[in-house]
């Protein structure tokens, strides 16, 4: 793992591209300070992070709750499976929603590789 020093970045170059998953549904403002943790996990790992579950749903972009725009939503986020992607990473602490699921399964008809991590010791994530 390379971690971020104080006044220390990565060249882009030397950046890992992954993909998050975590659960975006059910407790949504738990779970969005979660997918925050994680991307910051990821970033001082030296990790160049996309979280499309964040992205997306922000107010004004798609309505999660709108099945359609959900979907478009869900396709916008795999289209990254097919960039110059190092890895689908799946955070876990929250356990594995069905959304969650189907990234990983699409990851897999990709053969793209899947990492599973936790965030250690579990941290107060805040809201």
């Amino acid at each position: 793992m390379t971690e971020i020093r104080h006044h220390h970045t990565i060249a882009p170059i030397h950046m890992r591209r992954v993909v998050l998953e975590s659960p975006y549904a059910g407790d949504v403002e738990a779970n969005i300070a979660y997918a925050r943790a994680c991307i910051r996990d990821s970033l001082l790992r030296g990790e160049a992070p996309i979280a499309s579950h964040l992205l997306y749903t922000q107010a004004g972009i798609l309505n999660d709750d709108d099945p359609h725009e959900r979907s478009h939503g869900i396709n916008a986020g795999h289209a990254w499976l097919f960039s110059d992607l190092h890895a689908v990473v799946v955070y876990t602490d929250r356990g594995i929603s069905s959304g969650m699921q189907v990234g990983i399964n699409s990851a897999q008809f990709h053969r793209v590789p899947i990492e599973y991590r936790t965030i250690a010791p579990q941290p107060a994530f805040e809201k």
